[in-house]
C-alpha cells in the first residue's frame, strides 16, 4: 500500500534507506530541518544545510521514484545562542520560494528555556509574514505538557496563524487531545526507544478515529528506523484496520495537510 513519511531526515540516512522505503510503497518524503548532531558554529552552515534540503535531497530521493520536501528552521537544540539564532532566521526567506519547501519547521522547544520561546515567537512570525505552514517539535518526557502548553499558547497569541495550518509533532498519550482539542493536526512520532510504539500509536488513533493526525518515523542520526510507519501499517491491519482506514492515517491525512502550502503535489 502506497504511504507517505511525513518526517525523516534523510541527510542522516543512507542511500539504502531510500531504497528500502520505495520498496516499501513510499511515494513522498518530507524532512524537517533539525539538529545533526552536533551544534553548528556559525550562520554559513545552516546555509549550506539549507542547500543540501533544497537542492541535493530532492535528487537523492528522485533516484527512488521518491518525491522530496522539506520545512526551514534553527532546531529549538540550537536556539539558546540568540545571535546565531537570529542570523540563521534571516537566511529562512530566500529559500521559501524554493519548489520544495512547504513552511517553517521543525520549530518548538526543547528545554522551554526563555530563549528558545524567544525564538519560536520569531518562527512563527516568519510563518505569518510569508504565510507559511508549521510544523512543531515538542519536548521529550516529561517536558513535554508543559512545552506543549507554552507552544500552544504561542501560536494562538498570534492573529495571522490559524490551527489548521499547524501540525503539532511528537504527540504522546498525555497531550494529544490538548492539541486535537483546539483545532491543530497532531503527529505520532514512532521510534524503536523513545515516543511511540506502534501499539501505543494505534490505541490513540483508534480512539480518535484518525482524525487530524499523521504518522512518521522521524527517523534521524539517532537510534530510528525508517520503516517504522510501513511496519505500523502491517500491525493496522492485523488488527483489523480496513485498507480505506489505514489509506486515511498513512496518505490521506497527510496530503489533506501539506497540500495547504500549494506547492504539495502527487504524481
Amino acid at each position: 500500500m502506497p504511504y507517505i513519511e511525513p518526517h525523516g531526515h534523510m541527510v542522516s540516512r543512507t542511500t539504502d534507506d531510500y531504497e528500502k522505503l520505495a520498496l516499501a510503497g513510499c511515494e513522498t518524503i518530507c524532512e524537517p530541518a533539525f539538529w545533526a548532531g552536533f551544534d553548528r558554529a556559525s550562520a554559513q552552515g545552516f546555509y549550506d544545510y539549507f542547500r543540501q534540503i533544497t537542492e541535493y535531497e530532492p535528487k537523492r530521493a528522485a533516484r527512488f521514484g521518491i518525491k522530496h520536501y522539506t520545512w526551514l528552521c534553527i532546531n529549538p537544540k540550537e536556539s539558546e545562542d540568540p545571535e546565531l539564532a537570529d542570523d540563521v532566521l534571516a537566511l529562512i526567506p530566500q529559500f521559501l520560494d524554493k519548489p520544495n519547501v512547504l513552511g517553517i519547521g521543525e520549530i518548538g522547544l526543547n528545554k522551554n528555556s526563555r530563549n528558545e520561546l524567544q525564538v519560536l515567537e520569531k518562527h512563527i512570525q516568519i510563518a505569518a509574514d510569508f504565510d507559511q505552514l508549521i510544523l512543531v517539535h515538542t519536548p521529550h518526557l516529561e517536558d513535554k505538557l508543559k512545552g506543549t502548553r507554552l507552544i500552544l499558547d504561542a501560536l494562538k497569541n498570534h492573529s495571522k496563524i490559524t490551527p489548521d495550518r499547524v501540525i503539532i509533532d511528537h504527540v504522546e498519550e498525555h497531550t494529544i487531545d490538548l492539541v486535537l482539542n483546539q483545532g491543530f493536526w497532531a503527529g505520532i512520532t514512532l521510534y524503536p526507544e523513545s515516543k511511540c510504539t506502534p501499539h501505543r500509536a494505534i490505541d490513540m488513533l483508534e480512539a480518535r478515529s484518525g482524525e487530524r493526525i499523521w504518522m512518521n518515523s522521524a527517523c534521524d542520526w539517532g537510534i530510528s528506523d525508517p520503516l517504522a510507519v510501513p511496519k505500523t501499517m502491517l500491525e493496522m491491519k492485523r488488527r483489523g484496520w480496513s485498507p480505506t482506514a489505514i489509506q486515511r492515517v498513512a496518505y490521506d491525512n497527510p496530503v489533506a495537510f501539506m497540500k495547504q502550502s500549494g506547492k504539495f503535489h502527487l504524481d
